[in-house]
């Protein structure tokens, strides 16, 4: 029951979000991460809230089951041990500004030229090319220009950043495919290659229905709330104890809801397709609304969810914490302390595989340099 990359190695130079998200993905799936870190300070993330013990919860979420080194690439002797982790490592990943790795002598030709299969993989906010490659990004300066803040939030109001961090995750993921594409291709060739991804990019490629609606209307879509602007009914509706959403994504599936709500508009022509649907959005709201007003939020969703019809109550995160689907795809797992003892809780991972182990714990996330002696030991039985 082994995991699929068990074996490799990936050193992992990234600090905050999008590159580490990248590594833990790649460390689930089985790989040896060694975190190469600033000496006494770390990854910025260690300094972030919440706290339990000293520890940050942030940083235990998205940097467990890997090793920490601590080395300054400036220093000769740190940069002969990161010279031997080069030469062992099937994966190096990297999320500093464009140009400096290149100075302290670590960008990809000169990586590449040394270690000729190792896969390079980098995540910046604007990518290795373009006018604006060197500047720097977040993940809401990302959202921003992306496009992702201009489509979030209710109209007539303030502009509003997703609530996840998609500008980092989006492009953690789309770096983690990069990375498996990489390492897929070097099985034929024997070369690693660089994989180049830009959080910039990774916004827009995110925004399908945006970007289509822009693109052939000419018109930029604004911000819908919870209405997504090409399906209709496919938004929050008010019950009468709160918000429940109904995603009625096609014409049989709004005859079903239609029957469950006995709304009479079977044969009105405004609501016969989803393109008239859409038109008439406003409309039809209210008129869902005026039936799901009488009862409660869980009355509608457990008829509409018998009727086949996709619907569910907005849980919050100590809810979804709580969800029995949640628990049975095991997506809560607790991250351990140096004991062994539960310290932390994060998620599970989603990419579920026949015949390997799904566990429910996860390693310890490293103290800071917490690792060098067990590495070096690795090192030199090489």
């Amino acid at each position: 029951m082994s995991l699929p990359l068990s074996g490799l190695t990936v050193l992992d130079l990234t600090h905050v979000l999008a590159g580490p998200f990248c590594a833990l993905t790649l460390a689930d799936l089985g790989a040896r991460v060694i975190k190469v870190e600033r000496p006494g300070s770390g990854d910025d993330t260690r300094a972030f809230p919440p706290f339990k013990d000293g520890k940050s919860g942030y940083f235990a979420a998205i940097n467990h089951s890997k090793k920490s080194i601590a080395l300054d690439l400036k220093k000769e002797a740190d940069r002969e041990i990161f010279d031997r982790l080069l030469a062992r490592a099937d994966v190096l990943l990297e999320n500093f500004r464009p140009g400096v790795l290149d100075r302290l002598g670590y960008g990809w030709t000169d990586v590449h030229a040394a270690n000729p299969a190792l896969v390079y993989g980098s995540v910046s906010g604007y990518g290795q090319t373009g006018p604006d490659a060197r500047r720097p990004a977040y993940d809401m300066i990302a959202q921003a220009r992306g496009g992702v803040m201009s489509v979030t939030g209710e109209p007539g109001r303030g502009p509003v950043r997703a609530g996840a961090s998609v500008g980092d995750i989006a492009a953690g993921m789309y770096l983690t495919q990069g990375v498996l594409a990489a390492l897929y291709d070097r099985q034929r060739t024997g070369l690693g290659r660089r994989v180049d991804v830009s959080m910039l990019d990774s916004q827009l490629a995110i925004l399908e229905h945006a970007l289509a609606i822009t693109t052939v209307t000419g018109k930029a879509p604004g911000p819908t709330g919870s209405r997504h602007p090409s399906i209709a009914p496919f938004e929050s509706f008010q019950a009468s104890d709160g918000f429940f959403v109904i995603a009625a994504g096609n014409d049989v599936l709004f005859e079903k809801l239609c029957l469950v709500l006995d709304l009479p508009v079977a044969d009105d022509p405004r609501f016969a397709t989803n393109a008239a649907r859409v038109t008439n959005v406003r409309l039809l709201k209210r008129l869902i609304e005026a039936v799901t007003l009488d009862q409660t939020r869980a009355h509608w969703v457990a008829k509409l969810t018998a009727a086949g019809v996709p619907a569910s109550q907005i849980q919050s995160l100590d809810q979804v914490l709580k969800d029995p689907q949640i628990a049975a795809r095991n997506m809560v797992v607790d991250v351990l302390d140096r004991n062994g003892r539960a310290a932390f809780k994060a998620a599970g991972n989603p990419i579920k595989l026949s015949d390997a182990e799904d566990r429910t714990t996860r390693a310890p996330a490293p103290e800071l340099d917490g690792n060098r002696g067990e590495i070096l030991r690795w090192l030199d039985e090489g």
